[in-house]
């Protein structure tokens, strides 16, 4: 017979270890509630047709009641429903001898795939606002003078430009601009698209085994206990078209905030309150729109308030908004080059007008093809079979003409953030006394 110690321990070991095994997977079960976001990102290329398949990846994870229940990178299965016309890309490729019928597709998801092979089907809206997305961030405070800014600028550009060329992803890039180039092309959508769409009814996550938020990402964390970094969903959308200064705005917390000892120092579903402090919308002459906006308040879902201050360090944002956040979390789109392309353009435009002696049917056919090329293929074939240089020149003077109108006379870029535009602000409580609710 085994000694009463061993048997007294292996009936605790029987006891302990169902309990938890019980422990580690029902904590994560969950009903995911209504509305709830759901930014997710396809890590490949795919055709644009009704039906074609998609399977993305959350970008970020979701909670619910302060408790994990899907990790990032879980997988979402969809498809595109509908393609609706995208007019404003259609009328300025046409301008550039582009007659692409482009399309935006409407997408919607079906299903999570979990990671133990499950299925949950889900109900949400659609979405039709597809794109690459990165992540402003505020940069340092800047020194020097208005000279060493436009400087900074410029350099910054270049850096763009390099990228272009050299960060990953290059490939792509370089394909889409060379179908740019032609009169008519295949459309599809891009690596990277991402898309943000809300659950059209609550439902139920089966027991799993996921990380418990003790090992949550240590940004949600309170390193210094006078500063919260928050994660959350602005409540509708923000631009500067229809912005004025004084408007409320409202973000809902993302992810719960821990205490170094692992208590909830701010619930998942609280609210941040706040103003628009600056907009402008854009305007003719290139003039850009602003738009910058802050919190004073942080709402728990009990109903308690607390004074903050607050900036916004980070927010996603589309590729094709093309933005920019300053130092002091002011956004705004990104300078353009407004004198080098267009004067560049122009010096191309009229290279066949000046042709030398010597020059021979090769160099002179060079020029024709430079200078016809500023509009697209269609250009390109047009100026350089004509054989002539006027014909040429016209169409680099087009070229020329449209970059300047689209950097000097047109009206500049707006600034938006879609509804559960993903941010992140850096908060320090107030010593002021707390804001009372509004009565009802």
């Amino acid at each position: 017979m085994l000694p009463f110690a061993q048997m007294k321990y292996r009936l605790t070991l029987l006891l302990i270890l169902p309990l938890a095994s019980c422990a580690a997977l029902c904590q994560t079960a969950a009903r995911v509630p209504a509305e709830t976001p759901l930014p997710v990102q396809i890590d490949k290329k795919l055709p644009i047709h009704v039906g074609q398949p998609i399977r993305a990846e959350l970008i970020y994870p979701i909670y619910v009641h302060n408790k994990l229940v899907l990790p990032e990178k879980t997988v979402l299965d969809g498809t595109v429903t509908d393609l609706r016309p995208n007019r404003s890309l259609r009328n300025s490729a046409r301008l550039r001898g582009d007659f692409t019928p482009f399309r935006i597709p409407v997408v919607r998801f079906t299903d999570f795939v979990l990671a133990d092979g499950k299925r949950v089907p889900i109900t949400t809206g659609t979405a039709t606002d597809g794109a690459p997305i990165y992540r402003l961030v505020a940069p340092p405070p800047r020194k020097g003078g208005f000279l060493h800014q436009q400087f900074d600028n410029g350099m910054q550009m270049l850096r763009d430009q390099i990228a272009f060329f050299t960060a990953p992803g290059k490939r792509d890039r370089l394909t889409e601009l060379l179908y740019s180039q032609l009169p008519l092309h295949p459309q599809s959508i891009q690596k990277g698209t991402a898309w943000t769409v809300e659950t059209a009814a609550p439902f139920d996550i089966p027991p799993q085994t996921v990380s418990t938020p003790a090992s949550v990402d240590k940004s949600t964390r309170r390193a210094d206990p006078s500063t919260w970094i928050v994660k959350a969903y602005l409540d509708k959308k923000l631009s500067s078209i229809s912005a004025k200064p004084g408007d409320p705005v409202r973000a809902v917390v993302a992810e719960p905030i821990y205490n170094s000892d692992h208590t909830i120092a701010v619930p998942q579903g609280s609210a941040l309150v706040g103003t628009v402090t600056q907009a402008k919308p854009a305007r003719r002459f290139g003039r850009t729109g602003i738009l910058r906006f802050n919190f004073r308040q942080i709402v728990l879902p009990s109903g308690r308030a607390q004074n903050i201050q607050a900036a916004l360090t980070a927010a996603d944002s589309s590729v094709t908004q093309n933005l920019a956040m300053t130092s002091e979390g002011q956004v705004k789109p990104k300078p353009q080059d407004k004198i080098v392309v267009p004067l560049l353009l122009a010096a191309l435009a009229a290279s066949p007008l000046h042709q030398d002696r010597d020059d021979g049917d090769l160099e002179l056919f060079r020029k024709r093809a430079l200078a016809s090329n500023s509009v697209g293929l269609a250009g390109f074939i047009a100026g350089t079979a004509s054989g002539s240089a006027n014909v040429a020149a016209g169409f680099g003077a087009y070229g020329a003409a449209l970059s300047l109108y689209n950097r000097w006379i047109k009206r500049g870029r707006e600034v938006t953030f879609a509804k559960d535009t993903r941010i992140v602000v850096q908060t320090t409580p107030r010593r002021a006394e707390v804001l009372k609710p509004a009565s009802r």
